[in-house]
């Protein structure tokens, strides 16, 4: 099996890892009842995916 000659320099080990970072997941507002929601997943408040309900939800008043 193959070892590296040479140890790689900290600029170079940093380069390569720019693009290894946590991002925000992006938002959407329900339609239905204007909670913010994650794209393409049911609303946690309201149980409804693009229109249609997707999961009976308790209304708890």
């Amino acid at each position: 099996m193959a070892t590296p000659k040479r140890r790689q320099s900290k600029t170079r080990t940093r380069k390569r890892r720019t693009h290894d970072k946590a991002v925000a997941p992006t938002l959407a507002i329900c339609p239905n009842c204007g909670e913010w929601h994650v794209f393409h997943r049911v609303c946690g408040e309201c149980g409804y995916y693009r229109g249609q309900i997707a999961i009976e939800k308790d209304v708890a008043l």
